[in-house]
């Protein structure tokens, strides 16, 4: 008979015997250990699901479909916009000088952006005045702006629907003709849309140029986020 030495025994204290029921227990725990961390995980997705649909239907549904001209004659529609952040702003050639204030403020927020993360913005001026605004005439005007502005004009008719899509008001004189002198009334923001075109922000004349990027920056963090690129 083979006798056990004391440090025999003692490996033996320490190690234990793992025994049918020290299985089961084992098995158990496991088993315990991966349901809670996949119940975790679905809680965690879940909520971002819930943080995602609330970011979506808290927003107003602004924007919609149009086709327009651009300043070069060409067609444009709403899905040009689509792929690029966009920056919109609606008001009039002749406007003496909140209009030229507006887009002195969108070509340095543009600059910035670009300085950062290269042309994903474009900016688009959208004319309330189709009557004395050709797409030659803004061409002229945009000269003094950003050189990838877009502007955009059409028929009365054609601008009127995409105003309203836009929620943007506008109002001429009664009785006005192409060739008058007069102004337009008109909503004073800036749009911002994402690459898929739904409205993220409308920022109005007091809005600063660090609060507008302050604001795009937060937007394209969790664009990047939840879509894996910046557009």
């Amino acid at each position: 008979m083979s006798q056990q030495t004391p440090s025999g025994a003692r490996d033996r204290a320490a190690v234990g015997v793992f025994t049918p029921k020290a299985a089961i227990l084992f098995v158990a725990v496991g088993t315990g250990l991966f349901m809670y961390f996949r119940h975790e995980k679905q809680k965690l997705l879940e909520q971002k699901q819930k943080e995602l649909e609330s970011r979506q239907y808290g927003r107003a549904h602004v924007g919609g479909p149009f086709s327009l001209m651009t300043h070069k004659g060409e067609p444009f529609t709403d899905k040009d916009l689509l792929g690029k952040w966009t920056l919109l702003y609606f008001g009039f050639t002749n406007c003496p000088d909140i209009c030229p204030a507006e887009l002195d403020k969108m070509t340095t927020i543009v600059d910035k952006i670009e300085s950062t993360y290269g042309p994903i913005v474009q900016p688009v001026f959208l004319s309330v005045d189709p009557a004395r605004d050709s797409p030659c005439q803004i061409a002229k005007y945009l000269t003094d702006f950003h050189p990838r502005f877009v502007g955009l004009t059409g028929s009365y008719e054609d601008v009127k629907a995409t105003c309203k899509a836009y929620r943007v008001y506008f109002s001429t004189p009664p009785g006005t003709k192409p060739g008058d002198d007069y102004l337009v009334d008109h909503s004073i923001f800036v749009y911002l849309m994402d690459p898929e075109g739904q409205f993220v922000e409308a920022f109005g004349q007091v809005t600063t140029v660090e609060e507008v990027l302050g604001r795009f920056e937060k937007e394209l963090r969790e664009w990047a986020k939840e879509k894996g690129r910046k557009v």
